[in-house]
């Protein structure tokens, strides 16, 4: 299956409109060159690009990038890759970077299915991290979820072997699409019966805090490959 197919021209984000605050964007100005990597057609050498042979876990779509950096400064050993177009998110998280001299993270700001196309290999991912991404509940917006074949076969031909996508959301009718989808990719388990246990090692998030103080349930999904 050619991977052309994933890029189209349906987009799973919407780039919405955001005033970057002075911080942000001296952030983005001075720090963007250093930890932000640039888009292209061509494969990422992780290794060059951090200096080490350490896992790589790629995050898409890290909103204000909180969770990236509690995440990135509690596993030291482990390398993070962020996906995110919202600009002023983009500058919140360099900041992070830069105030807990954090040396294992980098940003791509792109469209992450492009990303994971043409910059990422085959089999070298350890893990997907992706918290509470768009739900699109109108029907008609459906096609834009982000969990859903092929683009969860896409996640699945870039995880190495024992790798895991994780995906947590509030928005329950995602919830049951996304468990249904994942659970017909091929090459990906799900490591519980159902939906996942909630997992301690993520942080919680503003999004999450918002969906509960709206009584909605918290619904996380964890897929092994085969």
């Amino acid at each position: 299956m050619s991977e052309k197919k994933y890029a189209s021209d349906v987009k799973t984000y919407v780039i919405r409109i955001g005033r970057m605050t002075d911080a942000q964007k001296k952030n983005y100005t001075a720090l963007s060159p250093v930890w932000c990597v640039p888009y292209e057609h061509a494969l990422l050498d992780y290794e060059k690009l951090f200096g080490n042979k350490n896992p790589v876990v790629i995050e898409i779509g890290f909103g204000m990038g909180a969770a990236t950096a509690i995440i990135a400064s509690q596993n030291p050993d482990v390398n993070y890759i962020g996906i995110e177009v919202h600009k002023p998110g983009v500058g919140k998280l360099l900041g992070e970077i830069a105030a807990q001299n954090l040396t294992n993270i980098r940003i791509i700001e792109h469209d992450a299915l492009e990303v994971l196309s043409h910059m990422i290999a085959n089999n070298s991912v350890a893990a997907f991290h992706v918290f509470f991404p768009d739900p699109w509940p109108k029907k008609r917006h459906h096609k834009r979820r982000l969990v859903q074949r092929p683009r969860t076969e896409l996640f699945a031909s870039k995880l190495a072997l024992g790798g895991y996508f994780y995906m947590a959301t509030d928005w329950e009718a995602y919830a049951e699409s996304a468990l249904a989808e994942l659970c017909a990719t091929q090459n990906l388990s799900n490591k519980y019966d159902g939906f996942a246990s909630a997992q301690a090692w993520r942080p919680r998030t503003k999004f999450e805090e918002r969906g509960i103080n709206e009584d909605r349930v918290i619904r996380e999904l964890y897929f092994v490959k085969k």
